[in-house]
């Protein structure tokens, strides 16, 4: 199928009728804006009357808390919900980046790692696990029978021959 080229003036008729609606319809939102704006303001901040008393005041003050506070709760469960939001639409352009497929993945390559190297990436840095069950252990010093150890004195006749040899060596220097 062929498809036929507009010619400029065409083009140029187009977009200015376009413009020409936009204009009208960005025209009708700002008015809309500004009709919902003096609504809201009427309705959540009537008009001020000075109070005369002590107790007028106070009363006036209790309620300005009042709406204070519920405005901090409104401006935080909508904050809540554009973190949120903004949150959900990150995920959204990764995904139809993924779905594009424009980029080209790198390949993995496999990777040999230890547990505590493992558990480092996963965790980050800040929790780092010491895998290391070696150093937790006691050295534990093996026993000697006192019937072992009278024998081994008696009987290890090389053990006496070291000793003598050692004392010989003393003497000689």
């Amino acid at each position: 199928m062929s498809e036929k080229k507009m010619s400029s003036s065409r083009k140029h008729q187009l977009k200015s009728l376009m413009l020409s609606i936009a204009k009208v319809l960005l025209e009708e939102e700002d008015k809309e804006r500004e009709q919902e704006r003096s609504r809201y303001m009427a309705e959540n901040c009537p008009p001020v009357s000075m109070p005369r008393t002590m107790q007028e005041l106070q009363e006036l003050c209790k309620e300005i808390n009042k709406n204070i506070d519920r405005i901090d709760e409104e401006r935080y469960d909508l904050e809540m919900k554009v973190t949120k939001t903004n949150k959900e639409i990150e995920d959204l352009k990764i995904k139809v980046q993924d779905l594009m497929g424009k980029f080209k993945k790198p390949v993995l390559r496999k990777v040999r790692m230890s547990a505590d190297a493992m558990l480092k990436a996963l965790l980050g840095s800040k929790h780092t696990v010491n895998m290391d069950l070696r150093a937790n252990l006691k050295q534990v010093k093996k026993e000697v029978k006192e019937e072992d150890k009278q024998l081994r004195d008696v009987g290890d006749w090389r053990k006496n021959v070291e000793d003598k040899s050692d004392r010989k060596k003393m003497f000689d220097s």
